[in-house]
């Protein structure tokens, strides 16, 4: 597994970045190729560890730990180091039928369960991933491999995100005829409109998906499932239903004057900014611009950083990112032991580029949202917050309690709403009578991935809720292999 001392002979080293002072002119990636000989080195600090918790694969005590995708990472590691590039390719592939989406925006809790971080720095088992990728297509290591056989059997796909490409991807190498059915004008899902161009480039994502599709499979854009297409319908014309659809119902703020204009969901303003920059390059006008605003991003996690990156593209006036939580420590808490994913404060991008624009963090914690203030004319002029004290009570919970006379007013003309997702949207659920859990999302049990209703089955946010695209793309999997099992009464997919 690498080489026996190199995680004592080499340093962990990340790809290089553009400066955030000049990438914000852009919507391009921004991270930098690492020399060959360099990107061996970082496999070299892959440890024999005699237990790899990094492709653990599981939650524990409520939190990821290790790859949910199970990759062989000591295994692929150890083939870089010595040289074999394209074969520590096929050993990612095994597992992983888009490196170069977790390469790029997953936040890598295998990392996190790096044995080598115990006491020092992890392996860099992220940026090796995309670069191993980028590489095979740079080589022509990865081609089209349709199946040799069709089984006849046919299979609709709702969504064509991460769980829905990876179920695809899956069950057409079994023979199935596969139609994944979008209702955006692109497939892709989020990872084409929810995620910014400077952090996934939407090439990456189209090279792909005509990869898929020059193996057989059939995508449908402009269609969606529930509205043009009645659900009984769908059911009838395929032998199996597989739902992928996300849990892509936004969390609203219940606050005075959320009627206002200027208030939007995070994910109407990525989407819209997206497109338009795919359509027009901007040119069409046709998104929510931040240009000369100050705007204010309501929440934290991924969503509200890549809201911030977008505004200072856009050429804003100022950005505040507000958290209702306190800020993470700087190191793991008890708590939070390894090989958890760790719970620490990280700087990521967007919040880079506004301390160097602007001179400061953008974010600031235990802050709520008390009302927005409008300019008379039915515009958000400015945002109401007051601090908050998080303290603890005899049953250890944590509850908040506003900090007397810390009300302040903050100028705003655009407000973000970045606060998560509740689950997926009605309509097709409730056409074929799926069951829902407590939480909304669809009822079918992890690994079986089968609803109450006989061919249907479902994968992904819409059956786990909000999650990581490695969830995404591991759950596509193993529904895969059950949809094949129902169809064929066995299954050979890994």
């Amino acid at each position: 597994m690498g080489k026996a001392t190199g995680f004592l002979d080499y340093e962990r080293e990340m790809p290089g970045e553009a400066s955030p002072l000049e990438r914000i002119s852009h919507w391009n990636e921004f991270s930098m190729p690492m020399a060959e000989d360099r990107l061996q080195q970082q496999g070299a600090r892959c440890m024999d560890c005699g237990t790899p918790f990094c492709h653990y694969g599981d939650m524990l005590a409520g939190m990821s730990a290790g790859c949910p995708l199970n990759n062989l990472i000591p295994e692929f590691n150890d083939l870089l180091y010595r040289g074999c590039l394209e074969k520590a390719l096929q050993r990612l592939h095994k597992t992983n039928n888009f490196p170069e989406f977790t390469g790029r925006v997953c936040p890598a809790p295998c990392e996190g369960s790096c044995t080598a971080g115990l006491i020092g720095m992890p392996v860099t088992i992220k940026s090796i991933e995309k670069t191993l990728v980028d590489r095979g297509f740079q080589e022509g290591w990865i081609k089209p491999e349709p199946p040799l056989v069709r089984t006849g059997k046919k299979i609709a796909i709702v969504g064509s995100g991460p769980a829905g490409l990876a179920c695809a991807a899956q069950l057409n190498k079994a023979g199935h005829e596969v139609t994944v059915y979008e209702r955006a004008d692109r497939i892709g899902g989020l990872l084409m409109y929810g995620i910014p161009n400077m952090k996934l480039d939407k090439g990456t994502v189209q090279r792909r998906v005509e990869l898929l599709a020059a193996e057989g499979i059939r995508f449908v854009t402009n269609v969606h499932v529930g509205a043009d297409i009645p659900g009984e319908r769908l059911k009838a014309e395929n032998d199996a239903v597989v739902l992928c659809g996300g849990a892509t119902k936004a969390r609203d703020l219940q606050v005075e004057g959320r009627q206002l204009n200027g208030i939007y969901q995070a994910m109407d303003f990525l989407t819209q900014n997206t497109k338009s920059l795919l359509d027009s390059g901007l040119e069409d006008g046709a998104y929510i611009s931040a240009k000369d605003k100050d705007v204010i991003v309501i929440g934290g996690g991924d969503t509200g950083t890549d809201c911030v990156a977008t505004a200072i593209r856009h050429g804003c006036r100022s950005v505040l990112q507000l958290e209702i939580m306190p800020q993470a420590p700087r190191s793991r808490s008890a708590d939070n032991p390894w090989p958890q994913w760790p719970k620490v404060l990280k700087t990521d991008y967007g919040q880079q580029e506004a301390a160097q624009l602007y001179g400061g963090d953008p974010r600031q914690f235990t802050i709520s949202t008390r009302r927005i203030i409008s300019d008379g004319q039915g515009a958000v002029q400015g945002v109401e917050t007051v601090q908050l004290l998080w303290q603890t009570d005899e049953e250890g919970r944590k509850t908040p309690t506003e900090v007397p006379g810390s009300s302040v007013v903050r100028p705003a003309q655009l407000v973000l709403l970045a606060l998560g997702f509740t689950g997926p949207e009605e309509g097709l659920l409730e056409q074929l009578n799926v069951c829902r859990d407590s939480r909304s999302n669809v009822m079918a049990e992890y690994g079986a991935h089968t609803t109450n209703v006989a061919g249907v089955f479902a994968a992904g946010d819409m059956r786990r809720g909000q999650s990581l695209v490695a969830w995404a793309i591991a759950e596509g999997r193993k529904c895969a292999r059950e949809v094949d099992r129902y169809l064929m009464g066995g299954t050979q997919l890994p």
